[in-house]
């Protein structure tokens, strides 16, 4: 029997996130809809979910000490990391001390590294995956990928959203993919990187996994485009549609989810190449490519995951049609201000948009998504693109 409290109340069921992006903001939603006191926290003040949590707190995640305070103070009833870039070794030893964290402190030690999590698949569960050798200089960057085949791809062990990732097509080219690796990677030990032989696939999927209670539950493929590494749109086939690798990526998903432990969504990258199924990537919280879900489900990743983790039934009932997501990047430096946002809701009346209101964009960064819903895939996907272009973005001091 699962019991909630009341916020801002002795009775509160807290919940305290650890990353406070446009992710975060989704998930402290669903949690106050539920009537559960959220705490947000991340680097920079005024983060998306900080602006609709019940309190926040700015601090460096990567310093062990000042995160151990933040979570002694509070002391909330769940520790929900949201990104990789904190102290790990806080959290398992909170753990150890009765501290509950989602969805297990080892599942979040071993996504933080991306060695971790490729040595767990494919190590020590045999999954299938690409071939790739760990690497702590350009010298043996440069043997790893004469001995791989080129191209190859390097990515920082310690990123995300493709940060510091490089697709790289012969000797020529290994010097800035080093360079660009060095200066892009996330933690305080940059230097070691991943290099992987490429994998020519069909098509590239995030099987959104929910660990629960009741056992594990499977939303329905999400299809996406990457470009560097990150996400430039995502999408769902319309329910129902049958697919041959279906099962194998289930089974790779929960292979890996059940190895991790806890409860909570999952988002497990997946490459199919025919009937052929390659573990890529996980990550132990709703997935970027999964806002595709704030349309095409009744009960979003958000929702799901905010269910699992506190123990409540999950079940997720599909939009009969397609439905997809095209998210809106900016580069330069300044506030975000967007103009015409009702034409975007022209477009067609299945067309949602969230903006994520950062506050404030330096370099390049994801602002929000649009959103649509079609007959077919092709429709869902050329109405969200088409209400992201109809959209401008500038930036302001």
């Amino acid at each position: 029997m699962v019991s909630l409290g009341t916020p801002l109340s002795p009775h509160a069921t807290t919940v305290l996130l650890l990353g406070s992006g446009e992710l975060g903001k989704e998930v402290v939603i669903e949690l106050q809809r539920l009537g559960v006191e959220t705490v947000a926290v991340d680097r920079y003040a005024d983060a998306p979910a900080m602006q609709v949590a019940h309190r926040s707190h700015v601090v460096d995640m990567q310093d062990a000490d000042a995160l151990r305070a933040i979570l002694l103070q509070e002391r909330p009833d769940l520790v929900v990391p949201e990104l990789e870039a904190i102290a790990t070794s806080v959290l398992a030893e909170l753990e150890q001390e009765g501290f509950r964290i989602v969805p297990t402190a080892r599942a979040v030690v071993l996504t933080m590294n991306r060695e971790g999590i490729r040595r767990l698949a494919a190590e020590e569960l045999g999954l299938p995956t690409s071939p790739y050798a760990f690497v702590d200089s350009v010298d043996e960057f440069a043997r790893a990928a004469g001995d791989l085949g080129w191209p190859v791809v390097i990515k920082p062990v310690m990123s995300s959203s493709g940060h510091g990732q490089s697709l790289v097509q012969g000797p020529q080219e290994l010097a800035a993919a080093w360079a660009f690796a060095q200066s892009s990677g996330r933690g305080t030990q940059t230097s070691r990187c991943i290099v992987e032989g490429f994998v020519s696939f069909d098509t590239e999927i995030t099987m959104l996994t929910v660990q629960n209670h009741d056992g594990t539950l499977f939303c329905d493929p999400v299809f996406h485009r990457q470009v560097s590494g990150d996400y430039a749109e995502s999408w769902q086939e319309p329910a129902g549609t049958t697919f041959p690798w279906l099962d194998d990526a289930q089974r790779v998903a929960a292979t890996v989810t059940s190895a991790m432990g806890g409860w909570g969504v999952f988002g497990v990258e997946l490459f199919i190449r025919g009937d052929e199924v390659i573990f890529s990537e996980v990550s132990p919280r709703p997935h970027d490519t999964g806002l595709v879900t704030l349309v095409s489900q009744d009960a979003s990743e958000f929702a799901l995951h905010a269910r699992a983790v506190l123990g409540l039934p999950v079940a997720a009932t599909r939009w009969p049609g397609a439905a997809a997501s095209w998210p809106l990047k900016v580069h330069g430096s300044g506030v975000p201000v967007f103009d015409d946002v009702d034409a975007a809701y022209c477009v067609d009346p299945s067309v949602q948009v969230r903006l994520f209101a950062k506050p404030r964009v330096d370099g390049e960064r994801r602002i929000g998504v649009t959103l649509a819903r079609g007959a077919t895939t092709d429709e869902a996907r050329a109405r969200a693109r088409e209400a992201a272009g109809a959209m401008k973005v500038r930036l302001e001091e």
